[in-house]
């Protein structure tokens, strides 16, 4: 049943570093324009490779966001991570302070961590031995540093966990943050995920899993959601994060209310690796928990940011899914994948397609599935064709779907002045 006596959780922050660019608003205007931020990959020689492209970062500098010696001591995807934390918070302007630093805390989410660091250090480690590896080899590269470092910057002290939940986790951590405000009292939560893995050792490894399009002529045109012709995932990098606030003393301060987390729910498919079951049946029970935790009826939604990979299995089952939640309803509601224009962030998707969600309520404009070109006959639904449309929206949905079988499910409320 859903929580009616707990706290309301409003959105007053949201960061974004992604390969359409750096900031919310250069997301928002490449993602509503179609434009993919797709390329060759420039951080290794790629000839060996079956893929090279992938979704990079382009023009981010990390001592924008924190200080040089911190730059040198972590992770890319904790730059990332601090990054996407710094833009959200500012745009809160909640002030961290003795009297409320321990109500406030960090959840973030990881697929793979430091894995840029590990391949690094381990060539250290077979050229110059192991007195060679740096003291900071470990704190660089372990899931946790990402909360940890932003719990560091920002002096917040409550609650500080990572979640490595695959391509679920960032959504995992906005679930988790929206219901320890609601239900457990805290007053604000840091929330996302972050990852920067464009590495050869991932790009090999899903590679040899084939569950990577190999579009090299076309890396633009990779990321093809629900197409007949898509041919695997995209890689990208980057982070999302959210801060999420009691709404009551949000209002009370006049912080900026981006939008309402009003539902969450979690499944395990209990089923495969890497692959979902046939008809989604995990991902039923994620959606319908998620309506339950928001006391919503499956009509009350009016847009779902899906997982859509552009793979043949996930997009399959999570169109079926999405048929045996909202009925005949599901042919009337717009579905979009901007994983079609950004890649696949991995462990920080649900974070920027969280974001891309609130934004598309806030500007009542429904971004695009771009490389849409010739239709599944079994992927039937409106997947909201290569161009933006116009639509008010007052409650969407995001779905988060990882290897593992683990599976996320975000609703959110327009809130309107």
């Amino acid at each position: 049943m859903a929580n009616s006596a707990g706290k309301r959780v409003a959105v007053t922050g949201m960061g974004i570093v992604s390969p359409l660019g750096i900031g919310v608003e250069a997301n928002w205007e490449a993602v509503t324009a179609g434009r993919s931020g797709i390329g060759p990959i420039t951080k290794f020689d790629t000839s060996r490779f079956k893929t090279r492209f992938a979704g990079e970062l382009k023009g981010f500098k990390a001592e924008d966001f924190m200080s040089p010696k911190s730059v040198k001591r972590l992770d890319e995807f904790i730059h990332y991570a601090v990054a996407a934390a710094r833009l959200a918070m500012d745009q809160s302007g909640l002030p961290v302070t003795d009297d409320n630093s321990g109500r406030i805390g960090c959840i973030m989410g990881t697929g793979l961590g430091g894995l840029s660091t590990l391949e690094r250090y381990h060539t250290v480690l077979m050229e110059k031995g192991p007195d060679r590896i740096s003291p900071f080899f470990i704190p660089m590269l372990i899931g946790n540093m990402a909360p940890g470092q932003i719990s560091i910057e920002f002096g917040v002290k409550g609650p500080n966990l990572s979640v490595s939940t695959a391509c679920s986790a960032a959504t995992h951590a906005i679930g988790q943050g929206f219901h320890l405000i609601r239900d457990q009292g805290y007053l604000g939560m840091i929330c996302g995920g972050s990852e920067a893995v464009i590495t050869e050792l991932a790009v090999g490894g899903f590679n040899a899993m084939r569950a990577i399009s190999t579009r090299n002529d076309e890396p633009e045109k990779a990321s093809r959601p629900f197409d007949k012709d898509r041919d695997g995932f995209v890689m990208g990098e980057g982070a999302g994060v959210v801060f999420l606030e009691d709404m009551e003393h949000a209002l009370a301060r006049g912080a900026p209310i981006l939008g309402e987390v009003i539902g969450f729910g979690m499944s395990g498919d209990a089923f495969h690796m890497t692959a979902p079951p046939e008809g989604g049946e995990g991902a039923v029970r994620c959606m319908r928990a998620a309506l339950d935790d928001a006391g919503l009826k499956p009509e009350d939604i009016g847009y779902i940011n899906a997982h859509g990979t552009s793979t043949d299995l996930n997009d399959l089952y999570e169109t079926q899914a999405i048929k045996t939640v909202f009925g005949e309803y599901a042919y009337r509601l717009p579905i979009s994948s901007t994983k079609s224009m950004t890649g696949h962030l991995l462990g920080a998707a649900g974070g920027v397609e969280a974001i891309i969600t609130l934004l598309a309520m806030e500007h009542g404009l429904l971004p695009p599935t771009i490389n849409y070109e010739t239709p599944d006959p079994e992927c039937d639904l409106d997947y909201v064709p290569n161009q933006a449309r116009p639509a008010r929206v007052d409650c969407a949905m995001s779905n988060s779907f990882g290897f593992g079988g683990t599976n996320g499910t975000l609703i959110f409320k327009t809130v309107r002045s």
